[in-house]
């Protein structure tokens, strides 16, 4: 057994290996309904993720401070997964939450044009719609390597290849599409919600070097209600 401490001071012996969600739903099924993620010893988690030893653990919901932030990466990971699906033989390279909402680069034959945009949001939430669970992986540097280059991924391979030895390297799929990730993601696709907007198109070049390869850079703005949306659209 193992002993969970909340912020409140209450300790709860739990086994080994139970996950946030389980904590959330031992606690009530409407604090479970509406948890995001979780903070293990200071560190934000998945709700899934298994806590092996005496932790320290706030559950954290869509209100917390770290929210949109989590829901805004969320978001960009489901657009690249659009992009792929309408688009294939795209490349994804890199897709960071920002102020205000998020961005993917991509590689593809030609640059998309305004016109995609809408294309891209409607499938954004069909695939928002499925409801798909985020599940972390952790997988082998070299399988990694080798699965990202046999897929053509090669920007990937190439971040892989980069980073320090001993650093874990975490997948993250949702449904059949996978990238590479060091998380935490929100439970669910459907958990990010639909007061999203893909707002423009740019050029950039791969890690900012103009000696690199330029990508186009689909920028979107996301936020927790429609309401927030609104506000910020107008």
């Amino acid at each position: 057994m193992i002993k969970i401490t909340l912020p409140d001071g209450t300790v709860l012996e739990k086994p080994s290996g139970i996950t946030g969600m389980e904590i959330a739903q031992g606690i009530s099924s409407g604090l479970a309904k509406q948890s995001i993620v979780v903070e293990v010893n200071g560190n934000l988690r998945d709700l899934s993720f298994p806590i092996n030893k005496d932790s320290e653990l706030k559950i954290l919901k869509k209100d917390a401070d770290i929210a949109l932030e989590i829901i805004r990466h969320d978001c960009a990971h489901v657009m690249a997964e659009a992009v792929q699906e309408l688009y294939p033989g795209t490349q994804v390279t890199i897709g960071p939450a920002i102020e205000h909402g998020f961005y993917y680069d991509f590689a593809f034959q030609k640059p998309f044009l305004a016109e995609d945009l809408d294309k891209i949001e409607n499938k954004m939430l069909e695939i928002i719609d499925l409801g798909n669970s985020f599940k972390r992986e952790v997988w082998d540097r070299n399988d990694a390597i080798n699965y990202f280059n046999s897929k053509g991924e090669t920007y990937k391979s190439e971040i892989i290849n980069d980073l320090p030895n001993n650093e874990e390297i975490t997948i993250y799929k949702q449904g059949e599409w996978l990238d590479l990730c060091r998380g935490p993601h929100l439970p669910t696709t459907k958990h990010i919600g639909k007061s999203f907007k893909l707002m423009k198109i740019s050029g950039a070049y791969w890690r900012g070097d103009e000696k690199n390869e330029m990508l186009t850079r689909i920028y979107g703005t996301c936020w927790r209600t429609d309401k927030e949306l609104k506000t910020y659209l107008n």
